[in-house]
This record gives C-alpha cells, sequence and structure tokens, in this order.
C-alpha cells in the first residue's frame, strides 16, 4: 500500500507567506521614510517664510517709526510711500478721510524670498496695524506661480 505524501510545496508556500510580509514590511518603511522627508522640507519652507515675514516687518516698524514714511497725509499722496529695506517691488495705497492704507512687496535675500506688508494707519490718535506675508520664492514666483507650490507665513503688530 502507497503512501500519499500530503506535505508537497508547504517549504514554499512558507516562503510565500514570508516573503509578502517582508515586501508589506518594506513598503510601509519606504511610504513612511518618503512622509518624513516631505515635512522636514515643508518645515524648512516654512522657517523661510516666516524670516522673510519677519525680515518685512521689521522694515516697516523702522520705516514708519524712524522714517515717518506712513504718517497720515492731510490729503492724497500721488505716490504711495516705498521702503528701502532690500528692493521694493511694487508700492500701491488707499487714502480715505478715516484710514491711509499702504501695500508694499518687498523682495529679499538677493530676490530668492518675498514679502508683502500692509500698513494701516487711522487719522489721529488710533492704533496703527502692520500686517507681514512672507514667502519662500522670489517676487516673481509670488506674483505668477504658474502652478508652483510656495508656503507663506504672516506675522502683525498694532501700536
Amino acid at each position: 500500500m502507497a503512501i500519499k505524501n500530503t506535505q508537497r510545496g508547504f517549504a514554499l508556500l512558507i516562503a510565500v507567506i514570508f516573503m509578502s510580509v517582508m515586501l508589506s514590511f518594506g513598503l510601509a518603511l519606504g511610504s513612511l521614510s518618503y512622509k518624513q522627508q516631505v515635512i522636514a522640507s515643508s518645515a524648512i519652507q516654512s522657517q523661510y517664510s516666516f524670516y522673510a515675514a519677519d525680515a518685512g516687518l521689521e522694515c516697516a516698524l523702522y520705516a514708519d517709526q524712524k522714517e515717518n514714511r506712513f504718517a497720515y497725509p492731510s490729503s492724497a499722496p500721488s505716490s504711495a510711500p516705498a521702503m528701502t529695506c532690500d528692493s521694493s517691488i511694487s508700492a500701491t495705497f488707499s487714502y480715505t478721510a478715516s484710514q491711509f492704507i499702504v501695500f508694499n512687496r518687498i523682495s529679499l535675500d538677493s530676490n530668492k524670498r518675498c514679502a508683502d506688508i500692509t500698513v494701516y494707519k487711522p487719522n489721529g490718535a488710533g492704533m496703527t496695524y502692520i500686517f507681514s506675508q512672507g514667502y519662500d520664492v522670489s517676487c516673481s514666483t509670488v506674483e505668477s506661480p504658474g502652478g508652483a507650490r510656495f508656503v507663506a507665513r504672516g506675522l502683525n503688530v498694532r501700536y
């Protein structure tokens, strides 16, 4: 009487299961490391944009407090007061009987970073508000992104 061998291919089945488990662990670790790299990269870009916002805010504070560039004018000025920190790209303003709003876009770090600064100056005694939005890319990329991704961080101050 012949005995039938029922354990044929058992080692192959164990090897396939073991390799499937190892492959899934490898893919999970690869996915996790990729996500960590993306997070680390965005943290660096966020830091650059925060520093650009801080530089823009400090520039506006200096221009307002030391140079008196954003003093409320008695009549509408012919042009917006521009800040001269690194280089000013554009300056626009809005003038009403109650407030003077000045918007400046400045280029920082040899045109590697950009900041948008908005100064709200009330007529008479009141709080001055300064908002600074920093970007981790150049001003030309902010003006026409063309699908580019960039990080923006903002700071504000009132006094």
